[in-house]
């Protein structure tokens, strides 16, 4: 019979009961820790993972009003709500042990017990442990995931060589573990390449985590991605996993990477590196086992040049790099995306509007999307909502008044024209933040730091 990957915790102040118990159980458990002493429990939950604990309910020589069993049921159940209690107990405190069972526990075993007898009920624990530590993790996830600004996937669309390259090496790197790094102007799809890599990997059926770094607090940054302990800080009421632990089994999308600073770029390192996190308020390495996905629209090897980005963090983060074009490159793909926002927002706002005139046809491809994919659908948003027509006309489409040409840039400088591009956004905002940093494709944080970064 092969062992089951499972840890089981025996905690008794009676050696002989722990020798015995650990010998019933160690041919079907790969992992058996024995305690003889109850306040060595809190140790070993925070040091790994414990599926079952066999509790005794008495400690103290002369008292068998197994108190000490009930404290320890209840410390085990906050600090490991997953984690199934079971109680050893001798015939006499039956109704001890049903009491029990009302406040937490799962299951009890009479001492002497049947080997036979023990294991079912061990082996039903181990079950009831994993069955709810996995419905946790995926109610987290899944209250993680709505929080997120993107709630589902689109369909990658594009017919343009460099676009149709892109689909390739994402579809070709999809399967394998590598870290991927992501690079495009705001609003090309990088969060849509990495939830499809994510769907064509073998880790489809895990949690996909997205992590945007640009609007984590830096004070957050620790206990959102690595988790904390209870006590850690102030507000910290319970142990809480952080997101490369939800992600478990799955990916973890880092986007905006390049905003991250350089004292939490070596944070960061050592958890890509050694694929370990470490709790705020603990002192134990755990475990991660996730594929790394990072994205960002700055010029990160320019970055590296200038030193405000680490080298051997790129080398970790970028073993596949993956790069997307800006919309004003792939021209043949304008009237595609157009089209397909058209058909998705005609159900949205329950319209029947055919497409668009020869002459918006022509405006939408002449245009130079400084906002890409994210503001082609906008702009086909308000045009579905304000035309009165069966057909898009031009008058329909509000496009941006400031374009990038030679005539508004004296340069192709990158770093001049975001410049540019954030003047001219709160010039037509008239320095409302919130709304110029949704025209440029930022949030609020990225946007106040790229103010910072131009001195304006």
């Amino acid at each position: 019979m092969r062992k089951k990957d499972a840890t089981i915790l025996i905690v008794d102040d009676d050696d002989d009961i722990l020798f015995s118990a650990r010998i019933s159980l160690k041919k079907y458990f790969n992992k058996i820790i024995t305690a003889n002493n109850p306040k060595k429990i809190s140790n070993h939950l925070t040091e790994t993972t414990i599926d079952v604990v066999l509790l005794d309910m008495n400690y103290r020589i002369g008292f068998e009003d197994g108190k000490e069993g009930l404290y320890w049921l209840k410390h085990i159940k906050e600090v490991s709500p997953e984690t199934t209690v079971i109680l050893m107990t001798a015939f006499g405190s039956v109704n001890l042990a049903v009491d029990a069972i009302k406040k937490g526990a799962t299951d009890f075993i009479l001492k002497p017990w049947n080997t036979e007898k023990l294991y079912g009920v061990v082996n039903a624990g181990v079950e009831l442990s994993r069955s709810q530590r996995k419905n946790t993790q995926l109610q987290t996830v899944q209250k993680q995931q709505d929080k997120d600004f993107h709630k589902q996937t689109e369909h990658i669309i594009g017919v343009a060589p460099a676009m149709q390259s892109a689909v390739k090496l994402a579809h070709k790197v999809a399967p394998t573990d590598a870290n991927i790094l992501i690079l495009g102007e705001n609003g090309t799809g990088k969060y849509v390449f990495a939830k499809e890599i994510h769907l064509q990997s073998e880790r489809k059926n895990h949690p996909f985590i997205h992590v945007d770094l640009g609007s984590l607090n830096e004070n957050l940054f620790e206990s959102e991605l690595f988790g904390y302990a209870k006590g850690a800080f102030t507000g910290a009421h319970k142990d809480t996993i952080g997101r490369f632990e939800l992600a478990k089994g799955g990916s973890i999308f880092l986007d905006e990477i390049g905003n991250l600073p350089l004292h939490l770029q070596s944070k960061l390192l050592t958890v890509v590196q050694n694929r370990k996190v470490t709790r705020l308020g603990e002192g134990n390495e755990r475990e991660i086992d996730v594929r790394i996905i990072c994205a960002t629209n700055a010029p990160i090897h320019k970055m590296v040049d200038e030193g405000n980005f680490r080298q051997d963090l790129l080398f970790r983060i970028n073993t596949i790099e993956l790069n997307l074009p800006a919309l004003r490159e792939r021209k043949e793909d304008i009237l595609l995306l157009a089209t397909h926002f058209l058909q998705k927002l005609n159900k949205k706002y329950r319209k029947n509007i055919t497409g668009f005139s020869k002459e918006a046809i022509h405006a939408l491809n002449n245009y130079h999307w400084p906002g890409n994919i994210r503001e082609i659908e906008h702009i086909v948003e308000r045009a579905v909502i304000i035309t009165e027509a069966t057909a898009i006309e031009t008058f329909d489409l509000h496009f941006s008044t400031k374009k990038i040409t030679t005539n508004t840039v004296e340069t192709l400088n990158l770093e001049e024209t975001e410049k540019l591009l954030i003047q001219q956004a709160l010039q037509k905002h008239q320095g409302n933040i919130s709304r110029a940093a949704k025209d440029l494709g930022l949030t609020r944080a990225a946007l106040y730091r790229r103010l910072e970064k131009h001195n304006l």
